[in-house]
């Protein structure tokens, strides 16, 4: 069964055959004649691993390997150089450019299957560390750092794009009588509630739930103007209430309730990042201040 995609870009195709018979038992391998045609392979579907030749026509592999490890989205990507160039002065220069390995051709076949197997489970493991350093353990949402890292990405694409981006900061409302009352552990389960509304209530593909901190969290909504984004915002507000998770000190309901802050950047009136998140602070405190268990923008 295959494992995962792996690219073998080489514009030899003797070469891309021989790769294919050795690893396409356990790979889902595809093939690529140059680095022209890699690149338009890679737009489509970012492979796991690239198995790349030096020696092809109009961009070598020390280029394309370099370009590749230029761009965020695919300078993680493992690169493997297989090759006939068999100086060390080749293969510094392969590493120095991002690759993690280098084979010299004639190849061994038990040698490219391990070394391709060794450095996907390395792929792996370092994916996993990420996705865990991105992650609130506490509600399995973005946390605080990945928030910044996204909406800095975003605006830059609703920019490009010209579209509209919002942001809603939650505020559980009366959380420290809750926990006074209910102690830590519910106080924990009750976050993890509201995070499983909050994240069930958004659109599953365009927008990104995160940990803003305590009590508090926050959503980026890719192009929603200010309609969808209120929309969005009166749905999580109606649906934690609808649970109705008792909370006898709650300065409102006798359950938890939140309160809500919209701001949302048109593509005619560009906000920084930290304007966009006070902006949403200030309607939040707006929602507070007019009685909480409501959607201000």
């Amino acid at each position: 069964m295959a494992d995962r995609y792996v690219l073998v870009v080489d514009d030899q195709m003797n070469n891309i055959e021989t790769l294919g018979e050795v690893l396409g038992d356990e790979h889902d391998v595809h093939f690529a004649l140059s680095a022209e045609q890699a690149l338009a392979q890679i737009a489509l579907h970012i492979p796991e691993l690239i198995l790349l030749d030096i020696m092809m026509p109009d961009m070598d592999g020390f280029q394309l390997c370099e370009i590749l490890k230029a761009k965020a989205e695919t300078r993680d990507i493992p690169i493997i150089f297989i090759t006939s160039l068999s100086t060390p002065v080749e293969e510094t220069r392969g590493l120095e450019a991002g690759a993690v390995d280098y084979i010299i051709k004639p190849f061994n076949a038990s040698i490219v299957r391990a070394r391709v197997h060794n450095h996907l489970e390395l792929k792996r493991t370092k994916d996993l560390l990420r996705v865990l350093s991105q992650t609130d353990a506490l509600t399995g949402l973005a946390n605080r750092r990945r928030l910044f890292e996204h909406l800095e990405s975003v605006q830059d694409k609703a920019q490009r794009l010209d579209q509209p981006l919002s942001v809603l900061l939650i505020d559980v409302d009366s959380f420290k009588p809750y926990n006074d009352l209910y102690g830590h552990i519910a106080g924990d389960v009750c976050l993890q509630r509201v995070a499983g509304v909050i994240q069930s209530s958004l659109r599953s593909v365009t927008d990104m739930a995160a940990r803003y901190g305590g009590e508090e969290f926050c959503c980026v909504l890719e192009n929603a103007d200010q309609e969808l984004a209120l929309q969005i915002a009166e749905r999580i507000r109606a649906s934690l209430e609808a649970l109705q998770i008792p909370h006898l000190h709650s300065m409102v309901v006798p359950y938890v309730t939140v309160s809500i802050g919209v701001a949302t950047s048109s593509p005619d009136h560009r906000s920084a990042q930290m304007n966009l998140l006070i902006a949403a602070d200030k309607a939040l405190y707006l929602a507070k201040d007019q009685g909480r268990n409501r959607v201000v923008c």
